[in-house]
């Protein structure tokens, strides 16, 4: 089957842009479109099965469908969106899977992506920055096809992507295909810790603060404020507990006169 995109309508968008969001590190980039989908109300236009997902299905009210990803739309100010969300992309345990299966799902979400008009893709995503998470709020990163990308964004806040890295699984592998067949693109990034497999929604907020600004998205923020606060707090506790640990282990240690 490889990757198999189902549309449920037939789509056709001019200078559309799309997001994509799927799980990752912190499940920051889920996280985002997740909450901007339930926000815009966005139409489901497509599914996206693959081959390279999971051998899984999906389970609800007793009834099995194979698992899938999906394609949705939203049309903000005469402006077509697109959005890539989803439980699942191709596995990076190559134990269970190959690159060439990376390949093939990218290379056939871009396919499609230019075939319905979009000219633009932005991928969501988390960067791990370790313990920083616990110790500072969450910034965003940017890295992109331009230049022109990278200062469009940083006007808004996020940071240049200064160091040189990789940025694996579709997040990166999606927007590097976008680029080899002309589109641009930029992946943002934000800062979380690998460990939050449970999600990071204080990365994620700040992701979706991003988006409002640079693209005027009217979004209620009230439910991943709570979200955020509630992770902020959980680190604040746990960065007293540290503390308070490497405080008894220093009083504990033995001392020496000479």
């Amino acid at each position: 089957m490889a990757t198999n995109i189902v549309f449920l309508k037939k789509p056709s968008f001019k200078n559309a842009v799309l997001f994509t969001g799927l799980p990752g590190i912190g499940l920051v980039g889920k996280i985002s479109v997740d909450y901007l989908l339930k926000q815009f109300k966005a139409e489901k236009i497509a599914l996206v099965f693959s081959d390279s997902f999971p051998p899984s299905v999906h389970t609800k009210a007793a009834l099995i469908n194979l698992i899938h990803d999906e394609l949705y739309a939203f049309s903000f100010e005469g402006k077509h969106y697109i959005f890539l969300a989803g439980p699942v992309q191709p596995s990076l345990d190559f134990r269970v899977g190959s690159a060439m299966e990376h390949y093939e799902f990218a290379s056939k979400v871009v396919e499609v992506a230019k075939k319905i008009g979009v000219k633009k893709v932005f991928t969501l995503a988390g960067i791990n920055v370790g313990g920083k998470r616990l110790e500072k709020e969450p910034g965003v990163i940017v890295a992109a096809t331009t230049k022109e990308l990278v200062e469009w964004f940083k006007e808004v806040g996020a940071k240049a992507d200064k160091k040189e890295g990789l940025i694996s699984g579709a997040a990166g592998l999606i927007l590097g295909i976008a680029k080899e067949n002309g589109l641009e693109g930029a992946c943002l990034m934000g800062e979380t810790n690998a460990e939050l497999v449970y999600g990071d929604h204080g990365a994620a907020k700040k992701l979706v603060e991003l988006l409002v600004k640079r693209f005027g998205f009217k979004v209620d923020m009230r439910g991943i404020e709570k979200e955020s606060k509630e992770i902020e707090s959980a680190f604040q506790q746990l960065a007293q507990q540290l503390e308070q640990i490497e405080t008894d282990d220093s009083d504990d240690s033995p001392s020496y006169v000479r």
